[in-house]
């Protein structure tokens, strides 16, 4: 007995494929947008006229280094930060964190830095993914999460990662969309750290 397939179940199995595929394609664009690799810089002229948006931050590690457990990107006042906002899923945030171990190694004592995991609002881990990164990478400079839902938007952070340059008074001096080496690090903070 010979089978054979119906063409109305030969035009379902393509739309299927084709919606999955679709569905997939939309993923990817998704997830690469979210953790963007595009490098672009907006100078803010480092005016103190403007404080950088104030929200909670819950340490995973560094505490003795900044003074608590649940603190305010306000309590970091009196010293310029270099705030890394990143995610434990993320690839090229786990790209770019040995170099800011390197450069938060060099500059202990001149400027801050400060990772800040925003994974749970990308869809791109949870605080256990992003510990498990941390002690992977053997990360060690103050890195957190934030449950405050409007960082992403009073910040206008469009992707991961994302970099603020925040001076002593609290004021933005420059903000880096995308992954950031060792080398342009430390041209940003030190263009701020000399005005």
């Amino acid at each position: 007995m010979k089978t054979s397939v119906r063409p109305h179940r030969i035009s379902r199995i393509t739309t299927l494929g084709v919606v999955w595929t679709a569905l997939i394609s939309l993923l990817l664009v998704v997830g690469i947008a979210a953790c963007g690799t595009e490098s672009a810089t907006a100078p803010t002229g480092g005016q103190p006229a403007d404080t950088i948006y104030d929200f909670p931050i819950v340490f995973y590690q560094g505490q003795d280094v900044v003074g608590g457990e649940n603190l305010a990107l306000s309590d970091l006042r009196g010293q310029p930060v270099v705030l890394n906002f990143w995610a434990g899923l993320c690839p090229p945030c786990r790209a770019e964190m040995p170099e800011f171990q390197h450069f938060a190694d060099d500059y202990a004592g001149r400027a801050l830095v400060v990772g800040v995991d925003l994974g749970q609002f990308f869809s791109l881990g949870s605080q256990e993914d992003a510990m498990k990164l941390l002690n992977e990478l053997e990360v060690s400079y103050p890195a957190g999460y934030t449950a405050d839902t409007d960082v992403i938007r009073e910040l206008g952070v469009l992707g991961l990662p994302a970099t603020f340059f925040v001076n002593s008074d609290g004021s933005l001096h420059r903000k880096w969309q995308g992954v950031l080496n060792t080398e342009k690090l430390t041209e940003i903070t030190d263009e701020m750290l000399t005005q």
